[in-house]
């Protein structure tokens, strides 16, 4: 898409997964998602058909899923589709890779016989500068004496002994993040291009 006097170009990419695609054109596509998203500013919807991830925590259980959610991570990718859109699961996914320039979007009825919700949203002329919502861990100022100090509080002899490997692994990953929360400051997310 042309801005006025060629300035704020925008590439929009519309895309199809099926459910069934190998791991083969899984990575074909994300080397292309890879070139696309060094421009200066992409909208990439589709139905990408990946159920099982988890866009509220950035999770997903399979294997092919979470390389899907790596991609997006690497190329500093936001996905903006809040809601499901077929089946109670979101399959229709809105990304983009500047803050501001998709806004106004909503999952609301059907287009013709098809069973997805339609995505509506709108592209600004400008990249706007908005105040990003998305926080996450700021290690570098992590106080690691206050994390020493919050495992070492824990009895792990006593606590682990008599429980098998996934009961002792569960445990110890709980305590190891209620550390995390009380030592690792949260930061806002920007997107930083070359990092």
């Amino acid at each position: 898409m042309r801005g006025k006097a060629n300035k704020a170009d925008i590439l929009l990419g519309v895309c199809y997964r099926p459910p069934n695609q190998d791991e083969e054109a899984d990575e074909a596509f994300y080397k292309g998602l890879a070139v696309a998203s060094q421009s200066l500013a992409l909208v990439l919807v589709g139905d990408f058909n990946l159920p099982d991830v988890c866009w509220k925590y950035n999770i997903a259980e399979r294997k092919q899923s979470r390389r899907f959610l790596e991609c997006v991570e690497d190329n500093f990718l936001t996905q903006l589709v809040s809601e499901p859109t077929r089946g109670g699961v979101s399959l229709d996914l809105l990304f983009t890779n500047r803050e501001g320039l998709v806004g106004d979007v909503v999952v609301r009825g059907h287009l013709g016989l098809s069973d997805h919700e339609m995505i509506e949203f709108s592209i600004h002329g400008e990249v706007r500068r908005g105040i990003s919502k998305t926080t996450t861990m700021d290690f570098q100022r992590t106080d690691f004496g206050l994390l020493r100090t919050v495992v070492e509080r824990v009895p792990w002899k006593i606590v682990l002994k008599g429980k098998g490997v996934q009961e002792g692994w569960a445990f110890f990953k709980k305590e190891v993040l209620k550390a995390q929360e009380q030592a690792v400051p949260m930061c806002r997310k920007t997107n930083r291009r070359g990092r």
